[in-house]
């Protein structure tokens, strides 16, 4: 309702024309002359959303990370492969050119044997303070979070009466409405999302297991954290560290940081030669809030949100080759079996149009296996305790406990089925 107004004036000013609006996705997913659909959503109806579209024939696009529990993310794999449609996660990173460059130049052996990938989501979030249940009062001011200058349409009950809220529930448990467990806030609520770790964090997961060649799953996993500093409703943690262990001894490092803190890796000045001789420019050598930091036997890397990366040698960090200056030696955008070279939709529609799964450049298995770790790390913190995980069969090992937490009572009638 309310949504649909802002965006289609937005879109009519922009573009001149009105797209066509619908509140029930399966409405559109019955449309035969719909060949494909994105998913943007809060994480909780992604695994519902995917499959009822692949059940209608659709390809889909579905944004991070690709399910809210692991159960549910291998019955998309599955359904995917049962309908016969393609399913592309959002994982932008797999179609950046800079970033396929830092993966090459670290299978090439450019930095040894890599032995650990540390993944960064060091993004300090306000406290989103606490509400009461209930719509909002009329002429009630409302922001996202306390300290945010911006004030959002209040959620009175004349707004409210344009949102299906059963609908937006969905899956989860019936509750009053919230203004807290809405958009935005949902994201640091269980029954909704996943905390920053599964919410910034899945990009940065999927390029450390990505650097570390690693397709099975780690048998070890340990996190621990908290919620610090604010007095807020928000049941995610606001900091949190977590480590997973492979069979071959390999580590995979996670911290999550949403308060003030400082960024790792180093900064330096990037030297650049060009025609008119050698200058300064920013470059890719700045350390790194939202990122991975890849060690190797002989030199490590450090990569941020965009892809941008620099490299670095021996015990007194020499600076080595960055993106900035090899990205499009070792890499060529359209060498990737044919990426499309136009950015990751456009690799969806690209594969889409060649009728072909493996030109997709993260299929909805590899966004699943990323989006797994997350998953379990989060599991781990909730539980206080070292697991150990059997990737071949997606479960813990020998605990029932953890083993409940992989997938979730869903309400009828938006139920991901067991077959």
């Amino acid at each position: 309702g309310n949504l649909f107004e802002r965006r289609l004036k937005e879109i009519e000013e922009a573009f001149g024309y009105r797209p066509k609006t619908e509140w029930d996705m399966r409405k559109v997913f019955e449309k035969k002359e719909i060949d494909a659909v994105g998913i943007a959503t809060p994480n909780h109806w992604h695994a519902l959303s995917t499959i009822w579209a692949c059940q209608a024939g659709k390809h889909v696009y579905v944004e991070k990370p690709s399910s809210h529990n692991v159960f549910e993310g291998r019955k998309m794999v599955e359904a995917s492969r049962k309908y016969n449609v393609l399913v592309q996660v959002g994982f932008q990173n797999r179609s950046r050119v800079n970033t396929n460059a830092a993966i090459k130049f670290i299978r090439d052996g450019k930095l040894g044997k890599i032995y650990m990938a540390r993944g960064l989501c060091f993004k300090p979030r306000p406290s989103i303070g606490r509400y009461p249940d209930g719509p909002m009062k009329e002429g009630e001011k409302y922001r996202l979070n306390l300290e945010s200058s911006r004030y959002e349409t209040p959620y009175t009950k004349e707004y409210l009466k344009k949102v299906n809220y059963d609908m937006w529930l969905g899956p989860a448990p019936k509750r009053k409405f919230n203004r807290n467990h809405f958009h935005y806030n949902w994201h640091w609520h269980w029954a909704y999302g996943n905390g920053d770790t599964g919410n910034q964090g899945p990009h940065q997961f999927d390029i450390a297991r990505w650097a570390l060649g690693k397709d099975e799953y780690p048998v070890k996993v340990k996190s621990s954290g908290g919620f610090f500093v604010y007095d807020a409703s928000q049941e995610t943690p606001n900091t949190q560290t977590s480590i997973f262990e492979y069979a071959d001894g390999t580590i995979l490092e996670f911290g999550t940081r949403g308060l003030i803190t400082n960024p790792e890796g180093i900064s330096l000045p990037q030297v650049k030669t060009t025609s008119e001789g050698t200058m300064i420019s920013k470059g890719q050598a700045k350390s790194v809030k939202i990122g991975d930091l890849i060690f190797g036997s002989e030199g490590w890397l450090q990569i941020d949100a965009g892809g941008n990366w620099q490299t670095f040698f021996s015990r007194n960090n020499e600076p080595g080759p960055t993106s900035e200056n090899t990205g499009e030696e070792v890499y060529d955008a359209m060498n990737l079996t044919g990426t499309g070279g136009g950015g990751h939709f456009d690799n969806f529609i690209y594969a889409i149009r060649k009728g072909d799964r493996k030109v997709l450049t993260c299929d909805i298995e590899e966004g699943h296996r990323s989006s797994a770790l997350p998953i379990i790390a989060n599991i781990a913190y909730l539980l206080g305790r070292d697991l150990m995980f059997d990737g071949k069969n997606e479960k813990f090992v020998d605990d029932d406990e953890a083993n409940a937490m992989l997938t979730r009572d869903y309400r009828k009638p938006y139920v991901v089925l067991d077959n």
